[in-house]
């Protein structure tokens, strides 16, 4: 099943330092040729089936020690970091990211924000955020659809909301975020070696998708995928991507999370300009 649906706001702080992470299965997803009356185009492939293994993370006291008085990241001994070839460290993690399960149903976008900004030192009400996001059948324009709508839909059907107006949002609450398409692997290994996570545009917890553009009231041409999702990465190694959905922790080989991350053209929400 794919992983992504709401059931309650309660900050999962305790259960992630002390309570172990259960194990999960194999997750296998196969995603509609349609959405509730919503067709794909016929020159895409209708089906995309993805059977893969997904890896929970438990975090522990130990390595979370620090990090409500700031702290980042575990001390240091003091060994040099090996780094690659574009000379960044081959393996890092942002602590302190806690999660929450979302609120409503496609509230991904409000409930993640409110994480990530909390992360920076930024408070947002995930409540007024969503109700201050502007409404629109164009998801890079505003929120489209009702948010306690069906998740698996897409426009004009209710959806959620692109990058653009999420950014535009966090910086009346003084966050500074900058909303970013066509962003590079070594772009985010960048802004998580700086100890900065992100926020991206996927599809369900990290399988693939088929986009298609569709031509919203005003003219304008926008690719939308069924199953629209975000999750925050927080950190990565020479073989996978560590993402935070809603309370739990995932690793998934770094070319399925790429696979999942390009149907929305590599969108994503990343901390300063």
């Amino acid at each position: 099943m794919l992983t992504g649906g709401c059931s309650s706001n309660t900050v999962a702080a305790a259960g992630l330092f002390n309570t172990p992470t259960p194990e999960i299965s194999p997750i296998t997803a196969t995603l509609p040729a349609t959405n509730t009356g919503i067709p794909v185009p016929p020159t895409l492939t209708a089906t995309s089936a993805i059977t893969l293994e997904k890896t929970t993370v438990t975090i522990s006291a130990a390595t979370t020690q620090g990090v409500i008085s700031g702290q980042k990241q575990p001390p240091q001994d003091g060994t040099p970091v090996p780094t690659d070839e574009e000379g960044l460290p081959v393996s890092h993690y942002v602590y302190g990211v806690l999660g929450h399960k979302q609120y409503f149903k496609l509230g991904c976008e409000a409930a993640a924000t409110h994480d990530w900004a909390w992360f920076f030192g930024v408070s947002i009400n995930e409540f007024e955020f969503q109700n201050k996001l502007p409404l629109s059948d164009n998801p890079e324009v505003g929120f489209v659809g009702s948010v306690n709508s069906k998740w698996g839909q897409a426009p004009p059907y209710a959806y959620g909301v692109h990058a653009a107006p999420v950014a535009r949002l966090l910086q009346e609450y003084g966050m500074p975020a900058t909303a970013v398409k066509g962003y590079t692997l070594t772009q985010l290994k960048q802004q998580i070696a700086a100890d900065r996570p992100v926020i991206v545009w996927v599809i369900g917890n990290v399988v693939g998708g088929v986009p298609w553009e569709y031509t919203a009231k005003d003219g304008s041409k926008v690719v939308v995928a069924a199953y629209e999702h975000v999750v925050i990465v927080t950190g990565y190694n020479e073989t996978h991507i560590r993402y935070l959905n809603n309370e739990k922790y995932f690793e998934t080989p770094t070319d399925v999370f790429l696979n999942s991350w390009k149907v929305l053209g590599n969108m994503a929400l990343i901390a300063g300009n």
